[in-house]
Parts: C-alpha cells; sequence; structure tokens
C-alpha cells in the first residue's frame, strides 16, 4: 500500500475529516516514529509490531559491478519485527511460533 492509498482508505473511513488532515495525521504518525527511531527508541505499535534501530559494524564488501573490494562503514539501520496478531493474520490464524 502506497502512502497515498492509506490517506485515501483513511478519508473514505473516516467522511467527517478533511483529506488534508487525514494527510497531516499520517505525516504526524510517521515523523513521530522516525523521530523516535532517531532518537534510539523503540516504538511498538501492540498487535502490530515494532520498529527499532540495530547497529551495522563495519565491514569488508565487494562492489558488484569490478568485483573489487571496498571498506563499509559502521551504521544504524531501521528494522522491524511483526507483532503475534500480525503474524497471525498472515499465516491465516495460526502463529508459526506457537508449536503446540
Amino acid at each position: 500500500m502506497l502512502r497515498s492509498e492509506l490517506i485515501t482508505k483513511l478519508a473514505e473511513e473516516n467522511p467527517n475529516l478533511k483529506v488534508r488532515e487525514v494527510e497531516r495525521i499520517v505525516d504526524v504518525i510517521f515523523d513521530e516514529i522516525a523521530g523516535a527511531l532517531e532518537r534510539g527508541d523503540r516504538v511498538e505499535l501492540r498487535g502490530f509490531g515494532a520498529f527499532s534501530v540495530r547497529k551495522r559494524d563495519a565491514r569488508t564488501g565487494r562492489n558488484p559491478r569490478t568485483g573489487n573490494s571496498v571498506s563499509v562503514e559502521a551504521k544504524h539501520v531501521p528494522f522491524f519485527k511483526a507483532g503475534k496478531e500480525l503474524r497471525s493474520r498472515l499465516n491465516n490464524g495460526q502463529d508459526p511460533e506457537d508449536r503446540t
């Protein structure tokens, strides 16, 4: 789903809100999530999942075009872990971690 599709869907489900208001709400939510990750905080949306930041160490990589070795600096990357309810919905009501 694209950002614009999300805004359109939310606007359709909330006819009391203008599209510009819905767009602003979506922007604020995304900005808050990005800001929390930027500060190194974890963002948890119960039933949906959690966003966090993971550190990748520096390493030696390979340029796929030339095959030459290149050094890749350490960096922080966003990480998403799906919540139990979301995993269950994706697997037709069965949680893959639930092995009973």
